[in-house]
């Protein structure tokens, strides 16, 4: 049986909602509770489930570790929060601004042992393979991170800098997540890892999305303001091409709004957007995306699985890469 991409939320939406988070000291997990309650997309659990079931439909073996991905990737966006001195997250106020600075350390480290714990609930003889999976990839995380706090004091970064960095920071748990969910489901070696190929791709265009989305998304539908990441001179790709692609008249435009300290903010969003156009980067990242898309595909299809299974991961990799939020 193939399980429709609802079914799977639905499931995994439940399974999280049923974990005993609370104990005492109640100041410790009531936080973890909290980010856990405010939901979002499950995509890296939902990737683990559609995986495995490419090759097996009795998903109580899979929804343990699906979940451990889930609180584990909420634990590195509670941490980011945090570092990024975010106010809010999913139209909530973040943990930080709830309780404070020393509750979410010590809340974002109890959810990465429950994530390890959660994850480590998959038959004895994966469970070796699956923790050194996991391990690597939540090291790699660590360095896709510190990459990105780097690249804050730097003005020369470079756009293959820039992709390593979230193939780090992002993608490699959405491969992670299929790979193991490819692996618990019986793949073989060579089919697992195609998913986690797979993945990586899915993930480098999931990233460069939200880039897009953050200056050319549509406020109403995406759900925030556009232009963040403009307003803080976020090393995006897009902002990273704009300066390798400049004119000697746009570069010192952009240099501009770069160094500039007293603006109204709809002013330097306007202006960069329009910066953007001119030198071409709203194109230059949607071929970008569109090229790691179509890389996925071509790695999905070569997945020794009737075509016919593969339908709910196409469509769902369909809808992330063409999402409006």
């Amino acid at each position: 049986m193939i399980y429709p991409v609802e079914e799977l939320q639905n499931r995994i939406n439940i399974y999280i909602s049923e974990i005993p988070i609370i104990r005492p000291p109640a100041e410790l997990y009531k936080p973890i509770e909290y980010v856990m309650s405010i939901g979002g997309k499950r995509v890296r659990p939902i990737l683990l489930l559609l995986a495995y079931n490419l090759f097996d439909d009795d998903l109580s073996v899979a929804l343990p570790p699906a979940a451990g991905i889930e609180i584990f990737h909420n634990y590195t966006l509670l941490h980011d929060d945090l570092m990024d001195r975010a106010d809010m997250r999913r139209g909530k106020k973040t943990v930080h601004r709830v309780w404070n600075d020393n509750t979410a350390i010590l809340s974002g480290d109890a959810m990465f042992v429950i994530a390890y714990q959660y994850i480590a609930k998959v038959p004895t003889f994966h469970l070796k393979e699956i923790l050194e999976l996991f391990s690597v990839t939540a090291r790699e995380i660590c360095e896709g991170q510190q990459y990105d706090v780097d690249f804050e004091a730097r003005n020369d970064v470079q756009a293959e800098e820039y992709i390593e960095m979230i193939r780090l920071k992002t993608a490699v748990l959405l491969a992670v997540s299929l790979k193991m969910g490819g692996i618990l489901g019986g793949a073989s070696s060579m089919d697992a890892d195609l998913l986690y190929e797979f993945g990586i791709h899915i993930g480098l265009a999931f990233q460069l999305k939200d880039d897009y989305l953050d200056v050319y998304g549509d406020p109403a539908v995406f759900g925030k303001n556009t232009g963040g990441d403009i307003l803080c001179n976020k090393k995006t790709y897009m902002l990273i091409r704009a300066l390798e692609e400049a004119n000697k008249e746009q570069l010192a435009a952009l240099t501009f709004w770069l160094n500039a300290t007293d603006y109204k903010p709809i002013e330097k969003i306007k202006n960069v957007t329009n910066l953007y156009n001119q030198i071409g980067v709203k194109v230059c990242c949607e071929e970008k995306m569109k090229e790691y898309y179509d890389a996925a595909l071509s790695v999905l299809d070569k997945i020794s699985v009737e075509k016919t299974k593969k339908a709910e991961l196409i469509n769902m990799v369909h809808n992330l890469m063409y999402r409006e939020i």
